[in-house]
């Protein structure tokens, strides 16, 4: 589990990318494409059809980036770029990558992918071995991203507008407790499943949220100067039968039963027999539901009724209304005052 511990200075620097990173959903389509053992009924439709695309040329398509990127774990950071403004700039920020980066993060990629000539070559810096890296990455980019990026992109901006409106009307707390159902917000630490056991101080500096369409999970992406970057998988809604296959990877599953349920207000006890769920789940999901600015409950004697708010309302209902913040830019890089802490592991 990764903790990132908030500071109020922290609050007030969440931004929203805006837009996927071109680079880093090069890298991770690449990743999703080499793990065979994921389902097709739970790819997204962009997915499906890369798949198609690329069947049978993933490794004449992607060249090196092979060697680059295992079917599962860990991704390069210098693959990511999360500043870059589009395609070509995060290639040529890889490409001039320094060299002890290059040798650091290319020695954590398992012994086979660092077995070729190339991958030797490209952890200590040579000018054929960028150009090699360079090349492949556009050419994988503009045979197989291509084609799909601006249905890739519209998703992307009406995740960020879902996002955005969900701060607005509910706040922080709201935005952090519906990023992805696998993370848990509990004020002021955000945990997030991944191996291992680490607690990441924000100090100050922030967090960028970027959204992605081929990441199966939460990512984080820890820069001691600047902002903490945390890659979330973007929200696909819209597409489903039923609110709870909807909003399930926003809220999970339950959560988002719980609140399609209370589009006709209701009591803890009524909430917990309509879902087939225990009183006290019942009222654990309504407890965070409130939290997050999705329901309101009101005390009549000794019940209490709950009641969709405006927001609740707005994310069963696919709100067309719903409008995107203004973006500022990547979060502040100024270092707080004092010295910070590195990332602790447990």
């Amino acid at each position: 589990m990764m903790r990132l511990h908030f500071t109020d200075a922290d609050f007030r620097r969440i931004t929203l990318a805006p837009t996927l990173n071109a680079l880093g959903e090069a890298m991770l389509s690449v990743r999703l494409l080499r793990a065979a053992s994921i389902g097709r009924s739970r790819l997204r439709p962009g997915v499906q059809q890369l798949q198609r695309r690329v069947k049978g040329s993933l490794r004449e398509r992607a060249g090196v980036l092979l060697n680059l990127v295992p079917a599962g774990g860990f991704v390069p950071e210098f693959l990511l770029q999360p500043d870059a403004d589009d395609f070509a700039t995060g290639v040529e920020l890889a490409r001039q990558t320094p060299a002890p980066k290059l040798a650091a993060e290319l020695g954590v990629l398992p012994p086979a992918a660092r077995a070729s000539r190339w991958s030797r070559e490209l952890a200590t810096g040579t000018a054929e071995a960028r150009r090699i890296l360079a090349g492949d990455l556009h050419g994988y980019f503009g045979s197989s991203l291509a084609p799909l990026w601006p249905q890739l992109q519209a998703d992307a901006v009406a995740d960020r507008a879902l996002r955005a409106e969900t701060l607005l009307r509910g706040g922080i707390d709201a935005l952090l407790t519906t990023l992805n159902a696998n993370c848990r917000w509990q004020p002021p630490v955000l945990h997030i499943p991944i191996a291992g056991s680490y607690d990441v101080p924000l100090c100050g500096r922030g967090l960028l949220l970027i959204p992605s369409y081929f990441a199966s999970e939460p990512m984080v992406m820890y820069r001691p100067d600047q902002s903490t970057v945390l890659v979330y998988p973007l929200y696909a809604g819209g597409r489903s039968s039923g609110p709870a296959d909807a909003l399930g990877p926003l809220l999970g599953r339950t959560r988002a039963t719980v609140l399609a349920i209370l589009r006709d207000p209701a009591t803890t006890t009524a909430v917990a027999e309509r879902a087939g769920i225990s009183l006290g789940s019942a009222s654990q999901h309504a407890t965070v539901l409130r939290n997050a600015g999705l329901i309101s409950t009101t005390r009549m004697g000794s019940a209490v009724l709950h009641a969709l708010t405006p927001l609740g309302e707005a994310l069963l209902q696919g709100d067309s209304t719903v409008s995107s913040a203004p973006y500022r830019g990547a979060a502040s890089r100024r270092s707080a005052a004092g010295p910070c802490p590195r990332p602790r592991s447990r």
